[in-house]
C-alpha cells in the first residue's frame, strides 16, 4: 500500500483576505526528481459550509495514487461572503500555485481542478474564468456530483431517488450564495447557463444514482461534448450524493483519468500566464 502523503497547512493571499489551504505531496517526493502534476481541490458544503477536513480522504487518495500534489482550498463561504467571493478565491489560489510552481516542485502545464458538490461548481467555473482571462489552461477538470444549476429546473425527485439531498436544501444554499436574482444567470455561478464551453479542459463528471443533482450534471456533460470538449461521464448506481465523494471505485476512476490527462498534457512552455483579477 502506498504511504500517506506529506501534509502541510498554511494560507495564501486572496482578494478578501487569507485563504486557508492544505498541501498534499506524495511521500518520498524529492526536489531532485521530476516535477509533479498538481490538483486543486474544492470541498463541498453547498457554498455555505464545509472545510478542508471534508476533502481529506479524496485529497489523500488522489495524491498517493496518481503521484500528484494536491492543494485543497478553503474558499470564502456564504452568506458572509456571497458570490463572487468563492470563485475569486479559487482563481487566487490557482494564481498562487502557478507563481510558486518552483517552490512546490510542480509542473504548471499539468494542473487539474476538482471538486464535489459546491466545489464541483467552483471547479467548473474556474475553468471558464481562466479561459476568459487568458490564463494558462488546465490539463483536466473533475466534477463530483456538482451543483451547476441555480434555476433548479433539472432537479430529480428526492423521494423517488432516495436522495439524501432535497430541493429545499439546494434552494437554501443558492439563496445565500446568490442573493441577487440575476446572479443565477452568471456562467461563473451557473455553469449550466454558459453559452461558451469550447476550449475548456477535458472533463470527468461523476454522478450518484440516488441524487437529485444527477440530471443537471449529465446534461452539462452532454453540452461539453457538443462543444468539442473531451468528456467522460460515470453514474454510480445506488450511491447517494453525500457518499459519492469518498466512494473508492469513483476515486480509482478519477486517478486513472488524471493519469491519462497528465500524460498527454503539453510539456512545452506556454505564453499564457495567470494574472491577478
Amino acid at each position: 500500500m502506498n504511504e500517506a502523503s506529506n501534509v502541510s497547512n498554511f494560507a495564501v493571499p486572496g482578494p478578501l483576505g487569507d485563504i486557508p489551504v492544505r498541501l498534499y505531496q506524495p511521500a518520498g517526493t524529492s526536489k531532485a526528481g521530476a516535477l509533479l502534476p498538481l490538483v486543486l481541490y474544492f470541498h463541498g458544503g453547498g457554498f455555505v459550509a464545509g472545510n478542508l477536513d471534508d476533502a481529506e480522504l479524496q485529497a489523500q487518495y488522489i495524491s498517493r495514487h496518481s503521484h500528484a500534489a494536491v492543494l485543497s482550498v478553503a474558499y470564502a463561504l456564504a452568506p458572509a461572503k456571497p458570490f463572487p467571493a468563492a470563485p475569486e478565491d479559487a482563481y487566487a489560489a490557482a494564481c498562487w500555485a502557478v507563481k510558486h510552481a518552483g517552490h512546490l516542485h510542480i509542473d504548471p502545464t499539468r494542473i487539474a481542478v476538482a471538486g464535489d458538490d459546491a466545489g464541483g461548481n467552483l471547479a467548473a467555473s474556474l475553468t471558464m474564468i481562466t479561459r476568459d482571462r487568458c490564463a494558462m489552461p488546465f490539463a483536466a477538470q473533475v466534477l463530483i456530483s456538482p451543483m451547476l444549476d441555480p434555476s433548479m429546473t433539472l432537479l430529480g425527485d428526492a423521494k423517488r431517488l432516495n436522495s439524501d439531498m432535497t430541493a429545499r436544501e439546494c434552494a437554501d444554499s443558492y439563496r445565500q450564495y446568490l442573493p441577487q436574482t440575476m446572479q443565477r444567470l452568471h456562467p461563473y455561478a451557473a455553469p449550466m447557463e454558459a453559452s461558451r464551453l469550447a476550449g475548456l479542459p477535458s472533463a470527468f463528471i461523476a454522478t450518484a444514482g440516488c441524487d437529485v443533482l444527477h440530471n443537471e450534471a449529465e446534461k452539462y456533460a452532454a453540452s461539453l461534448i457538443l462543444a468539442g470538449v473531451h468528456t467522460q461521464v460515470a453514474r454510480f448506481a445506488g450511491i447517494t450524493h453525500g457518499a459519492l465523494r469518498t466512494h473508492i471505485p469513483l476515486l480509482k476512476e478519477i486517478v486513472e483519468f488524471l493519469r491519462r490527462r497528465f500524460s498527454v498534457a503539453s510539456a512545452g512552455p506556454s505564453n499564457l500566464v495567470f494574472q491577478p483579477s
